[in-house]
């Protein structure tokens, strides 16, 4: 497999499998985890990293699901790279080959922690983008990029399979997979370079709101 798939951080991986094991499981708004009888396993983690603002002063918090919140460009790391931070990381929840949700865990001022169970669209685009990926043949590092005031999660191919996952900025030859539901105008699943991408989705982030626009 070309993907070089880092590991997550024992105490994220420890806090979901306490859940999985929990009454929580059978609590969980995912009715996939709720009836099924077989053992589980989370598989394929990935870090969950969100482009940054120049003006968010915002404590960190999940912002894996894109939500409404005005925002201005992203902001800019060294030489110019594109900021992001690193919000947690995500597992696909298995039964055998079959996935059937994915799990959330928070990076808290205690330490990692369960956040959710879910499921949804991005779960089988997930997947799709992942495949995609691996058919390329490159040995990139998987993560996943989130942009929440677009509404938009993408799977980030980094270039350099032996960086820490936690760090670093999208390079401008990494490669971006948009998820489906993607923003109109982006294609979902198709490949774009950062150096491309990225532009374009500072232009819509600078973008002043519609007139009569609540946002």
């Amino acid at each position: 497999m070309p993907l070089h798939v880092s590991p997550a951080p024992a105490p994220a991986l420890h806090s979901v499998l306490v859940a999985l094991g929990s009454p929580a499981l059978r609590e969980a708004g995912t009715p996939a985890l709720r009836s099924v009888p077989g053992p589980l396993s989370a598989e394929l983690p990935l870090p969950v990293h969100v482009l940054a603002a120049p003006s968010s002063d915002s404590p960190s918090r999940p912002e894996f699901e894109p939500e409404p919140r005005p925002a201005p460009a992203p902001g800019a790391g060294p030489a110019g790279a594109p900021a992001t931070r690193l919000a947690g990381w995500r597992f696909l929840i298995r039964e055998g080959a079959a996935t059937l949700a994915a799990a959330d865990t928070l990076r808290t001022a205690g330490g990692w922690t369960f956040s959710h169970f879910f499921e949804g669209p991005y779960l089988t685009s997930t997947e799709r983008a992942l495949r995609q990926a691996d058919a390329s043949g490159s040995p990139w590092q998987p993560r996943l990029l989130s942009v929440p005031d677009l509404y938009m999660l993408t799977l980030w191919l980094h270039g350099d399979p032996e960086a820490d996952p936690a760090e670093g900025s999208p390079a401008p030859a990494d490669v971006l997979i948009p998820l489906a539901p993607a923003p109109p105008g982006i294609a979902a699943h198709r490949p774009y370079r950062v150096a491309d991408l990225l532009p374009r989705l500072a232009v819509r982030l600078a973008a002043p709101p519609l007139l009569g626009s609540t946002a």
